[in-house]
């Protein structure tokens, strides 16, 4: 009886994750935005209801939702990244329609560089954690953070080139993102790598590999 006690506290119970991957969702929610909204500041077209409306259902709500499903899936950089990515443009909305509404007044210029700087630099560390991901991911959270620092230079200087500047950059960084989501979904349902993402491989998880190939 005792051996058999033994036995039944030893059991180990295996789960296996089902859901989808919740990551294309957020990447297209951040592109996309991104893209329309950095159209505008390169000086195509004006702020309006078209960016806000992708501001608050797809570049914040859609994110927010990939955030917690990532939180579902145990990935702590993914649901840091889509959560807080969700509710930046969340804000963005709020900072532009609130005042509208009487709620507060306009930020200044010098505000809102504060406000762009400081997401600059929590890119930055997000930027730092893709160098174990994938090439993919440092090219948006590389220039994503460019863009931040960017757009909080633009509006601190006044110089409206520098905005623009930021626009183009921006552009770039919103469709590497679309890029990034759409390798994942044609990847997985062709089950072959159909659009390269540069996934690195550290010593940490080669090791990990080689202990279980050993037993």
């Amino acid at each position: 009886m005792k051996n058999a006690s033994n036995t039944q506290n030893n059991t180990i119970v295996s789960l296996k994750e089902f859901t989808a991957n919740p990551a294309p969702l957020g990447l297209l929610g951040f592109g996309m935005t991104t893209v329309l909204l950095n159209i505008h500041n390169a000086g195509y077209f004006p702020m309006n209801t078209m960016i806000l409306a992708m501001g608050i259902f797809f570049g914040g709500m859609a994110q927010v939702i990939a955030g917690i499903m990532e939180f579902k899936k145990n990935n702590t950089f993914g649901a840091t990244a889509f959560t807080s990515y969700g509710f930046f443009w969340l804000s963005l909305v709020g900072t532009i329609v609130m005042p509208g509404l009487g709620m507060g007044e306009a930020a200044s210029a010098q505000a809102m560089a504060a406000y762009l700087f400081m997401w600059g630099l929590f890119t930055l560390g997000m930027f730092v954690g893709t160098l174990r991901i994938s090439k993919n991911l440092q090219i948006v959270f590389g220039s994503l953070t460019l863009l931040f620092f960017l757009l909080a230079l633009g509006d601190f200087t006044g110089n409206e080139m520098i905005s623009r500047i930021a626009g183009y950059e921006g552009i770039f960084c919103g469709f590497s993102a679309i890029y990034g989501a759409l390798a994942q979904v044609l990847n997985e349902v062709y089950g072959e790598e159909v659009l390269p993402l540069g996934n690195v491989t550290t010593a940490k998880k080669t090791a990990k590999v080689e202990v279980a190939t050993s037993k």
